[in-house]
């Protein structure tokens, strides 16, 4: 095993054992950094009003200390105190905050942010909070006892979980798969209803895939894509799975191309409600910083080419889109931060501190801002959301694990030159990419730019040749000659171009004519394997049709067999019978002879002067 992973698992199972560790490690130990301790918000500030408002706090850097600034005009405006743009923004929140956590879920719906579970101190939570994001406004959501419906089979309370997936569906809150302390077979999908404030877990149909946490789950039109994750058994997956939620039916996707090597923990978004994008993740013992994209309606990965200030490798992130723009902030980098001056053993990971960009369009990455020192910004397992105040985008970011669990919230408000712009200049999209795009339209793509250039040129040579100074009657002679050659070139030209069309004519014949051959070998292809199919079903039909006559056969064999049997104990029982008759006529013989003994002694006796009872009684 790595060594950060092994440290990774020392730290977990040193916080099972003793939670309270960390407090007694001093800060100076484990911090080689200065930072601002954000989980101490100033105090709260009075306006003239009497009305109490948090004042808001600006994360800045100078010569790489962390600074605060604070902008008390405009606190009453909730999300509208972010006056600054690319910057992370922690302002005061009021309420009651939740318990630190990382790996939670994170949601927004109808202006509250929502969280529910995740993981503090190697324990699982349940509770789910909302965030007024107007307010700036922490509550408890109290969930009520649920009741028996068709689309659900279990009201119960949830098992506390971490590692899921939670997602705002019309007026429910969706939580996907993640890591419980008794894991199921196959993945759950339990929803909340923000009208009656019950949880229920769904019924699914179809191939459920296996239980996981750390899975990418996404929404795309009325379907849920889920990618990789990390199963019960620590095994790292890769596989595709979509759930439609109009019928609650799971499908196993088998998608064609190189998919993403198995992981966990990475971010995924959808560009054009068409385009999975997968960007980093993490194994047992390293990180990743490759972007993969699935088309939907092919259901064909590809790897495409990343431009710009290309991210480091990182996991747990989170991601968020605005438009074509997809922000990713947070993660770790699986390096190992050794605190100073102490033979202590504890490892943390360093957490990534860029926030970055990307142009989901061009794949050109850009860096929005850096933060500095182990703040909840450069942890793994945060979340982010996104929200609107008045038609400006807000992303707010909440939780994550560097070292220490956070329960902190930090906004930022994207300027149009963090989405818009990069650090290089934006170049077409990737192959791979922009053949999703154009490749409809190539031959015609060709032709138009072939005669750009041509009138480009000639425009050249004319601004190359064309003395700038009025003309004299000196240089006449001169001007004719120069637009004699430009005739000449241009009749080059212009002949060039008819050649270039006519080759283009020749090549869009023989596509024809490939396309033509093309579709003649599929027809004749099709009938091929129609009558392959054919001769199949019939040799099968035949073979079927001779097992049955076998079947017949071999019963009327065993029929026979009986009936020869039966046939000789017949035979035995006809002679049988014909010596029973013999020994009954042999019986009646000798019973008539006797009898016929017995009455010619009585008419001798008789004749003798014997009487025949005192005969009788003699005999």
């Amino acid at each position: 095993m790595a060594s950060a992973e092994a440290m990774r698992l020392f730290v977990k199972i040193l916080e099972e054992e003793d939670p309270a560790w960390y407090s007694r490690v001093p800060e100076f130990v484990i911090e080689p950094v200065v930072d601002v301790e954000l989980s101490n918000p100033k105090p709260e500030s009075v306006t003239p009003n009497g009305n109490y408002f948090p004042e808001p706090k600006t994360i800045s850097m100078e010569n790489g200390i962390m600074l605060e600034t604070q902008d008390k005009d405009v606190v009453s405006e909730g999300l509208g105190s972010i006056g600054v743009y690319d910057q992370w923004v922690a302002p005061s929140i009021s309420g009651q905050r939740p318990k630190a956590r990382y790996e939670h879920g994170a949601v927004t719906d109808q202006d509250k942010m929502y969280i529910f579970g995740g993981n503090h101190n190697g324990r699982y939570l349940s509770d789910l909070q909302a965030l007024d994001l107007r307010s700036l406004t922490w509550s408890k959501v109290e969930v009520k006892a649920g009741t028996e419906s068709l689309e659900s089979s279990s009201p119960a309370l949830l098992a506390p979980c971490a590692g899921h997936s939670l997602i705002a569906w019309e007026n429910k809150l969706l939580s996907v798969a993640g890591h419980t302390k008794d894991p199921s077979e196959t993945v759950t999908v339990k929803s909340f209803d923000l009208e009656t404030s019950t949880w229920s877990t769904l019924r699914t149909y179809g191939q459920a895939p296996v239980s996981r946490g750390g899975q990418s789950v996404t929404l795309v039109g009325t379907i849920l894509v889920m990618f990789g994750g990390e199963d019960a058994k620590r095994s790292l997956l890769n596989d595709l799975h979509i759930l439609d939620l109009e019928t609650m039916t799971w499908d196993d996707i088998d998608a064609v191309g190189v998919s993403p090597s198995p992981r966990s923990d990475h971010a995924a978004a959808v560009h054009a409600q068409r385009y999975l994008l997968i960007f980093g993740g993490g194994s047992h013992a390293t990180c990743f910083n490759d972007l993969h994209v699935l088309d939907l309606q092919t259901m064909e990965w590809s790897r495409p080419i990343q431009q710009g200030d290309i991210p480091t490798p990182r996991a747990g992130h989170a991601g968020v889109t605005v438009g074509e723009n997809w922000f990713l902030a947070g993660g770790g980098d699986n390096k190992s931060v050794l605190p100073d001056n102490t033979l202590t053993l504890l490892v943390f990971m360093a957490g990534v501190s860029e926030t970055v960009v990307l142009n989901m369009s061009t794949l050109v990455w850009s860096v929005v801002t850096t933060v500095q020192g182990r703040v909840p910004l450069a942890s793994e397992g945060l979340s982010l959301v996104v929200s609107s105040y008045n038609g400006e985008d807000i992303l707010v970011s909440f939780g994550g694990y560097n070292g220490r669990y956070s329960n902190e919230v930090n906004i930022l408000k994207p300027s149009n030159k963090s989405t818009l712009q990069s650090n290089m200049v934006e170049r077409p999209l990737s192959d791979s990419v922009a053949a999703m795009h154009n490749a409809t339209n190539a031959t015609r793509d060709v032709e138009s730019e072939f005669e750009a250039g041509q009138e480009g040129k000639v425009r050249e040579i004319l601004m190359d040749n064309i003395d700038p100074e009025p003309m004299n009657t000196k240089n006449e002679e001169s001007t004719e000659r120069i637009i004699a050659s430009l005739k000449s070139e241009k009749e080059d030209l212009e002949a060039v171009l008819t050649k270039e069309q006519l080759q283009s004519l020749q090549l869009k014949r023989e596509l024809a004519d490939a396309n033509t051959r093309n579709t003649d070998l599929t027809k004749a292809s099709t009938l091929t394997l129609l009558l392959y199919l054919l001769t199949k079903y019939e040799l099968q039909s035949v073979r079927s049709q001779l097992a049955s006559e076998q079947s017949r056969c071999f019963k009327l064999e065993v029929d026979v067999a009986e009936l020869r049997q039966k046939l000789q104990t017949m035979e035995t029982l006809q002679k049988e019978l014909e010596l029973l008759q013999r020994q009954k006529a042999a019986s009646e013989q000798a019973a008539l002879n006797a009898k016929q003994r017995q009455s010619s002694g009585g008419v001798w006796g008789w004749l003798a002067g014997s009487p025949p009872n005192q005969m009788d009684s003699d005999a």
